[in-house]
């Protein structure tokens, strides 16, 4: 049997690596995670793992790189923006264990927090730069687009706070969109 080229290895025990990182960081947090527990869920030595991506901060800050493929806002009526975008973030956080190993890590971890507040300020800034012309606005939204967003992640898949969890996403979802709609077009208090 062929191994393969000896990159396409190297690339595939890269990704079993991070996958398996991912996993360990959305069930342990960042703190709780070790490099031999990736490593055995990946099948390979921590040594493999350090070679690639040197340590765990390092190689946590690979894993956390993902796109939060936000909606393009432009293309939804405006009347309907926090719908979109409410609809879009529970399904995700529903059925991404990425963005929850992300979470779980920031609530413990300084680096993993800062980690959080990039991806979340610079993707939501530029999904909400599509609707918002004032460009002094755009960082207000998001902020408090953010601030929900992960507040409601925080308790529903995180903490596990019972209503929370026992809330269908599709309620979640209604009780979501005004809030999110009020963030994304109504005037901002203070700027007329």
């Amino acid at each position: 049997m062929s191994l393969g080229h000896p990159k396409n290895r190297a690339d595939a025990t890269r990704e079993a690596i991070l996958a398996a990182a991912r996993a360990q960081f959305a069930e342990y947090g960042y703190d709780k995670a070790t490099i031999r527990g990736i490593a055995a869920q990946a099948g390979i030595d921590a040594a493999l793992v350090m070679r690639y991506y040197g340590n765990k901060e390092k190689l946590f800050a690979t894993a956390a790189e993902f796109d939060l493929r936000l909606p393009d806002l432009a293309a939804a009526p405006r009347s309907k923006l926090g719908r979109v975008l409410a609809d879009h973030f529970v399904n995700r956080w529903e059925h991404d264990p990425n963005l929850k190993a992300l979470l779980r890590s920031a609530v413990s971890n300084p680096q993993a927090a800062q980690r959080c507040k990039e991806i979340f300020a610079r993707q939501l800034s530029k999904a909400i730069s599509q609707v918002e012309p004032d460009p002094a606005a755009v960082p207000i939204r998001a902020g408090l687009v953010a601030s929900q967003a992960l507040g409601v992640a925080l308790t529903r898949y995180i903490l596990a706070l019972g209503p929370m969890v026992s809330m269908p996403s599709e309620r979640l979802v209604a009780a979501l969109a005004p809030t999110f709609q009020r963030y994304l077009a109504a005037a901002l208090p203070g700027r007329g």
